[in-house]
C-alpha cells in the first residue's frame, strides 16, 4: 500500500484543488464525483495518504526553519525584521494557501459514503480532522484570528466567502475539538503503526500536545490577543497546559515509544524509518524510498551546509554556551571567562549533541580520502558550522537522489512537552523530571541534576524575564535537543521573547588577526581572519573589512560579531508576533480587519 501514497497523490491533489482563482475557490466544489471515489476503506486510505504527503514537511523546511531564530544566523537579510516590511509585502492568504482546507473539508463531507465498518470510518474521520487542526495550527501561528470553516463552501455563498475573521479563542477551541476526536477515534492497531508516516492515535496525541503547549504558553506570556490588542476573553492557559499533560502522559503510559540510542542517526540515516533504533523514537516522520523513485532533497541540505555560495547558516555562540558539561553543570559556571575560551577547548567534556549538531574538533566526513576538521569561516561566519542534517557520505551533496527520512515528531518532544507544561503549571517535581528531562539529558551523556537554583547565564539569556530554574532548564533542553527541527522560532514567539530574534549573533574567540590560526589543534593552521586579505591559498578567510560587516568584539581580537551592518537594521515590536493580513486580501474582502499594529 505504500506505493499508493506516492502514485495517487499527484492526481488527487490536482483534482481536489483544480480551478483555484479566489479565496477558498468559487468554482463548483463537486468536480470529484464523491459517490464514485469514496467507495471503500482503500479509497479513504488513498485520499488520506495524499494529505500525508501534502502536510509532512521536507528536511529543508526543518533546516531553514531556525535560520532566523536566536540559535542561528545566516548571511541573508530578513525583511520581516526591518521597518521596511508592511502588509503589501505579506503573503499566505491566497487561494493556494487555503486550498488544502478545501481538500480536507471535501473529504470530511463525503468520506462516510465509503462502505466500511464504523470503527474504520471513525478512524478516517479522525485522520481528516487531524489534518484540519494541523492546517489551522499553521494559520493561527501566522495570523492569529482567522475565519473558521468546517464545511464545504458553496460557490454562491458570499456570506461564507467574505466572512470576517473568527477569534483565535474560537478557532483554537474548534481545533481542540478536532484533535480530541482524532485522539479518541484514530486507531493504534498494528496496520496503522507499520510506518512512521501513517496518522494513528499516537500521532494525534503528539500533535495535540504540541498545539496545547503552544497555545497554553502563548496565552500565559502574551497578555493580549496580538490580533486585536485586547485582553483574552477568558483565561484558558492552564486548560491548554493540562490538556498537553494528559496527551503526553497517555503516550508515555502506552510504552509504544522510547528514545533512540543514536541521536545523530535520526537525521542522517539512509533509512531511519526502517532502522529499529530510530523508529522506536519516531512518532511521525516523512518516509522516503529510492525504490519508489521518491527521493528527498538531502543533496540540497548537504550542499546548503557546506557550499559557501548558498545558505551560510551558523550557530550563535550565545546559544552554544547553553550546552551543559557532561557532569550536568553549566559550561559558563565552570568557565567564568567563557567568552575567551578557544574553539579547541570549549567542546571538551560537553553535551554529546554538540558534536552531533555542529562541526567540532575531530569532526570527520569521508569520501574515501578526505577527513574534515576545522569549521569553514567562509561558510559559517560565527565559526559554528551546522552538521545536524549533514550525511556522512560526501557525495550526497552532489547526487540529486537520496532517501534520508525526516522525523517530524519524536518521542523526545513528548517528554519535553510534558516537562514544560508541568513546569508552567508549577508541577514539575523531581519524579516528573526523572521520567522526562532526565531521560533526554542522559541520552546526550549528561548527568541529570534536578535544578533548585536558576543558572544566571540562562536568566540573562532570557532577558531576565524568567527566573524559575525548572522552566529555564526545560528551555535549555528543548534548545539543545530540537535545534534545526523547525521548533525554535515558534518557541521564541510563544514565550514572547521576540527581542532574541533580532539580537546580534556572536561567534568563536579569535586571538589575533592577520595570523594563521589552527582552530582544531592538528598542528596545521587552516584559518585566517583579516581586515586586508579576502583570499589566502590554503586558508578559510573571514573578511573583516567594513563592507562585509563582520568584526571582532575587541577590534583586533575577540569573539566574532557577524553581519553587524545587517543586524543594525533590525527592530522588534509586539505586532511582529503575527504576520499582517496581506493588503491584497483585505481589498478583496472588506470584512477582514488588519492585525493590531500593522
Amino acid at each position: 500500500m505504500k506505493k499508493y501514497i506516492y502514485i495517487v497523490t499527484a492526481a488527487l491533489c490536482a483534482l481536489a484543488t483544480a480551478s483555484c482563482s479566489d479565496f477558498l475557490e468559487k468554482s463548483n466544489p463537486n468536480k470529484i464525483e464523491s459517490e464514485f471515489f469514496f467507495t471503500s476503506e482503500q479509497s479513504l486510505e488513498i485520499y488520506t495518504n495524499g494529505l500525508i504527503q501534502d502536510y509532512l514537511p521536507a528536511n529543508t523546511t526543518f533546516m531553514n526553519g531556525d535560520r532566523y531564530s536566536d540559535a542561528q544566523g545566516w548571511d541573508g537579510s530578513y525583511l520581516f525584521y526591518t521597518d521596511n516590511y508592511d502588509a503589501d509585502d505579506a503573503g499566505g492568504w491566497g487561494a493556494g494557501n487555503w486550498s488544502g482546507l478545501r481538500s480536507i473539508n471535501y473529504y470530511l463531507a463525503n468520506m462516510r459514503k465509503a462502505d466500511a465498518p464504523e470503527k474504520v470510518l471513525n478512524h478516517y474521520e479522525g485522520v481528516g480532522r487531524f489534518f484540519r487542526a494541523m492546517f489551522y495550527f499553521d494559520k493561527v501561528r501566522t495570523f492569529g484570528d482567522v475565519p473558521w470553516y468546517d464545511h464545504m463552501i458553496e460557490p454562491d455563498n458570499k456570506e461564507d466567502l467574505y466572512k470576517a475573521r473568527d477569534s483565535r479563542e474560537l478557532v483554537c477551541q474548534k481545533m481542540l475539538e478536532d484533535l480530541n476526536y482524532a485522539c479518541e477515534n484514530c486507531s493504534a492497531d498494528a496496520k496503522y503503526m507499520t510506518r512512521a508516516s501513517y496518522v494513528n492515535k499516537y500521532v494525534a496525541l503528539a500533535m495535540k500536545a504540541r498545539f496545547c503547549l503552544y497555545e497554553g504558553t502563548y496565552r500565559k506570556y502574551h497578555n493580549a490577543n496580538p490580533s486585536t490588542g485586547q485582553g483574552w476573553s477568558a483565561d484558558e492557559s492552564r486548560m491548554y497546559l493540562q490538556e498537553c499533560v494528559k496527551a503526553c502522559k497517555e503516550i508515555m503510559d502506552s510504552k509504544a515509544y522510547s528514545l533512540a540510542t543514536n541521536y545523530r542517526n535520526m537525521f542522517t540515516s539512509r533509512d531511519a524509518c526502517g532502522d529499529g533504533d530510530c523508529l522506536k523514537e519516531f512518532i511521525w516522520a516523512r518516509d522516503y524510498s529510492l525504490d519508489l523513485v521518491v527521493n528527498n532533497d538531502s543533496y540540497s541540505v548537504n550542499d546548503l551546509m557546506i557550499n559557501a555560495q548558498h545558505a551560510q547558516h551558523a550557530f550563535n555562540r550565545d546559544f552554544v554556551m547553553t550546552y551543559l558539561m557532561t557532569d550536568g553543570t553549566p559550561f559558563t559556571t565552570k568557565n567564568p571567562d567563557y567568552y575567551s575560551v578557544k574553539f579547541i577547548d570549549e567542546f571538551k567534556g560537553r553535551d554529546a549533541r554538540m558534536a552531533q549538531t555542529m562541526r567540532t574538533p575531530g569532526f570527520t566526513r569521508e569520501d574515501g580520502n578526505t577527513k574534515w576538521g576545522a569549521p569553514d569561516l567562509v561558510y559559517a561566519k560565527s565559526g559554528y558550522q551546522p552538521v545536524k542534517w549533514l550525511t556522512d557520505y560526501i557525495m550526497d551533496q552532489i547526487n540529486d537522489k537520496t532517501a534520508t527520512d525526516v522525523p517530524v515528531i519524536r518521542y523526545a518532544e513528548v517528554l519535553l512537552n510534558y516537562a514544560e507544561a508541568k513546569a508552567e503549571l508549577g508541577e514539575l517535581t523531581e519524579a516528573v523530571w526523572n521520567e522526562s528531562v532526565k531521560l533526554v539529558r542522559e541520552r546526550a551523556g549528561v548527568k541529570s541534576i534536578y535544578p533548585t537554583a536558576a543558572d544566571p547565564y540562562m536568566v540573562n539569556y532570557f532577558l531576565g524575564r524568567v527566573t524559575d530554574p525548572l522552566i529555564l532548564e526545560v528551555r535549555r533542553e528543548r534548545g539543545c535537543e530540537f535545534t534545526m527541527e523547525n521548533l525554535r522560532q515558534h518557541d521564541i514567539r510563544r514565550w514572547a521573547m521576540g527581542e532574541l530574534l533580532i539580537k546580534q549573533k556572536t561567534g568563536l574567540w579569535i586571538d589575533a588577526i592577520e595570523t594563521p590560526l589552527d582552530l582544531n589543534g592538528d598542528g596545521k593552521p587552516e584559518t585566517f581572519v583579516s581586515k586586508t586579505v579576502k583570499e589566502k591559498a590554503g586558508y578559510a578567510v573571514l573578511d573583516l573589512n567594513a563592507a562585509a560587516g563582520h568584526r571582532l568584539s575587541e577590534g583586533d581580537y575577540g569573539y566574532i560579531l557577524p553581519n553587524t551592518a545587517m543586524v543594525a537594521g533590525y527592530t522588534w515590536s509586539g505586532k511582529k508576533y503575527l504576520n499582517p493580513i496581506p493588503n491584497s486580501a483585505i481589498i478583496v474582502n472588506e470584512n477582514l480587519k488588519q492585525n493590531y499594529g500593522w
